[in-house]
């Protein structure tokens, strides 16, 4: 940093050794993160992000890990450095440690992940988040498992290089059954991140002839597809699995599916109601539903699904006012809040969808209602609900509060891991 000299930076870098374990201890002199008294209180209550605006000043020229200390220069940890993102510290060991440490907690890491995940997988499942980040102790890691394919994507800057990328595959290609391994990045966050521009070909392939890209999963026994180079997220809705077997539990005659992507509510509905109509926006989107209507056709004989391309507001709206009436809605639409700022305008969006949702319900009928918003809290999206309820002059009965899918688990300390609400109603 401009206006300080290498003395000092050494002389700090030995303060900082002082208090660290001597187990601990590596060689970093002139090198450390110093970060502000709220940003090493929130470490302390178990949280492992430090903001851009809490960081005071960086010690050196880090790249990948870097120690952290706070004011007084007391060691809080070592975290993950991504100088261009919001969220500059990740923390992942409360000790010092270096490059090789860290690597060895990845691997421990990432086989209790998959011990904890692969009792979930079996004949009715074959899909799921195999280590969801910050809640398996590697933040920025995401693994999805699709059948034989798995999706990896890296979401912080000092985990993008080759020697994590191998370390990912190795110990997944030994605790899995796998054809083929691909990284997809999320643009967004590689933007954010300014991570490089990954290789296009597969980290690993079973067959290196025919590469598996697009293949079937199995979700609660129901078949649905999955393309590598399509879709949102790494491809599917997973944390919804749980959610989308509850929902056809009390589903029943005529249904609506708002938001439906790929028709993961909409195919479950299909179970229980002779009739579901699914809309999304999105015309690529439903052409993966119908992919998957077909897929199920045999189990699904009973129903008529059809599928409408439109904006969900316009047409509850419309729908609302023209007196359609249905015995099931569910309303899973895309976060609303990406920021604390936008949480006001998210709310207003929620309501809206909500009292047009219980406008249309019949009496007896069954509300599914969601928001994958981490920033709308549970207690202002039920309240948000309660206000559309009262609105519309409806008595709304509250069956059953969901979150994310156990593969998805919450960590008390770190609330950004429960993002996913769903509320189960019965309208009167």
């Amino acid at each position: 940093m401009p206006g300080r000299s290498p003395e000092k930076h050494a002389k700090r870098s030995r303060k900082l050794l002082e208090h660290a374990s001597p187990s601990s201890q590596v060689e970093i002199e002139g090198l450390a993160a110093v970060i502000s008294r709220r940003a090493a209180d929130r470490l302390r209550a178990g949280h492992v992000w430090v903001y851009q605006s809490d960081v005071e000043r960086v010690l050196g020229e880090p790249s990948g890990l870097i120690p952290v200390a706070d004011q007084r220069g007391i060691l809080m940890g070592t975290a993950l450095y991504s100088p261009a993102s919001q969220i500059t510290l990740r923390l992942v060991s409360p000790d010092l440690i270096n490059q090789a440490q860290w690597l060895d907690l990845v691997r421990t890491r990432l086989k209790i992940a998959l011990q904890m995940r692969l009792p979930m997988l079996g004949t009715e499942t074959s899909a799921c988040r195999l280590v969801f980040s910050e809640a398996d102790a590697l933040p920025g890691v995401i693994v999805d498992k699709y059948g034989d394919l798995v999706i990896l994507q890296l979401l912080a800057k000092a985990l993008d290089n080759d020697e994590t990328r191998a370390l990912i595959v190795s110990v997944l290609k030994e605790g899995l059954a796998v054809q083929t391994i691909i990284e997809r990045p999320d643009p967004r966050i590689r933007e954010l991140e300014q991570l490089s521009a990954p290789s296009t070909a597969p980290l690993y392939v079973a067959d290196a002839g025919e590469p598996l890209l697009s293949t079937d999963f199995q979700l609660n026994g129901l078949r649905f597809h999955y393309d590598a180079g399509a879709g949102q997220k790494t491809g599917a809705f997973l944390d919804q699995r749980e959610n989308y077997a509850a929902a056809a539990r009390f589903a029943h005659g005529e249904a609506l599916d708002v938001c439906t992507y790929q028709g993961g509510f909409a195919l479950h509905l299909a179970q229980s109601c002779p009739r579901v109509t699914g809309v999304d926006i999105s015309h690529a989107a439903l052409e993966v539903a119908e992919k998957n209507l077909a897929a199920n056709a045999g189990k699904l004989k009973k129903a008529n699904v059809d599928w409408m391309e439109a904006n969900a507001f316009d047409l509850l709206r419309d729908w609302s006012l023209s007196g359609a009436e249905y015995d099931t809605i569910v309303l899973d639409p895309p976060a609303f809040a990406k920021s604390k700022r936008a949480v006001e305008g998210a709310l207003r969006g929620y309501k809206e969808l909500n009292l047009r949702a219980l406008k249309m319900l019949r009496s007896g009928g069954t509300l599914v209602t969601c928001s994958c918003s981490h920033h709308v809290s549970l207690a202002d999206f039920q309240q948000v609900v309660a206000a559309a309820a009262g609105d519309t002059g409806r008595r709304v009965r509250l069956i059953e509060r969901r979150g994310a899918a156990a593969d998805h688990p919450v960590i008390l300390t770190i609330p950004e891991t429960e993002y996913l609400k769903c509320l189960i109603c019965s309208v009167e």
